[in-house]
């Protein structure tokens, strides 16, 4: 064989071990999230199974990427793309690396999965992103209630993607499907805040969303509790 030949099978094998797996999202990508951070969580998860069956009670958007450094990065891209997510106690910017490490799978991987919505829809992208900036600090929906000028997780990406239909409200349910009763934690939640149950009230979850038919899952970080492989 000759050197040349032999120096190009050399580099092409190195440069097959480089970046070629690194999975980069794109503005408008769409993170479900199985977040471990309280009961609250758990009862949010039983409500509606999502992708595969998985759990997932907390969703973001990636809405900021830092062009410039992701083309300069050399390992972690993450550092250089931001999220955006209604979390207590506000709508709020996070980089995309801490919410990734938020919750972890048995190997240590993100309980993180990817949506993008189908190339049919993507003319909503950048709608959606204006209205996701413009709501930046706005206060966070302890009441989980449509239409009151604050923003729980699932609905702050619903009402960003209103406009063009891509995610539909359904009736919400507080029920424990093991008990067939409203769930513990959802009572003593409601009555601390003191306000009724709000049971078959409009509403939207992580899990709802990950099945819309407008979405492709196109990434797996990790895997969620519950989803099937």
């Amino acid at each position: 064989m000759r050197v040349w030949q032999l120096l190009l099978i050399l580099s092409c094998a190195s440069c097959s071990n480089t970046n070629e797996d690194v999975f980069i999202p794109r503005k408008g990508d769409i993170l479900f999230q199985d977040l471990d951070s309280s009961p609250l969580c758990e009862a949010i998860e039983k409500v509606t199974p999502g992708h595969k069956n998985g759990k997932y009670s907390h969703v973001g958007i990636i809405f900021d990427l830092d062009n410039h450094n992701l083309t300069k990065a050399n390992g972690n891209h993450n550092d250089y793309i931001k999220v955006i997510e209604a979390i207590p106690n506000n709508v709020k910017a996070t980089r995309l690396d801490s919410f990734l490490k938020r919750s972890l799978d048995k190997e240590g991987r993100p309980k993180v999965i990817v949506g993008r919505l189908k190339k049919k829809y993507d003319h909503s992208i950048e709608h959606a992103i204006n209205f996701l900036r413009n709501k930046i600090g706005a206060k966070y929906d302890r009441h989980f209630l449509i239409n009151n000028n604050s923003y729980y997780c699932s609905e702050l990406i619903y009402e960003a993607f209103l406009r063009d239909s891509i995610f539909d409200l359904q009736p919400m349910s507080f029920f424990d499907p093991e008990t067939n009763d409203i769930s513990e934690t959802w009572k003593k939640y409601y009555a601390e805040l003191n306000i009724q149950i709000p049971e078959n009230q409009p509403g939207i979850n992580p899990g709802a969303m990950s099945i819309s038919k407008k979405i492709d899952i196109i990434h797996y970080y990790g895997i969620p509790s519950g989803m099937n492989k």
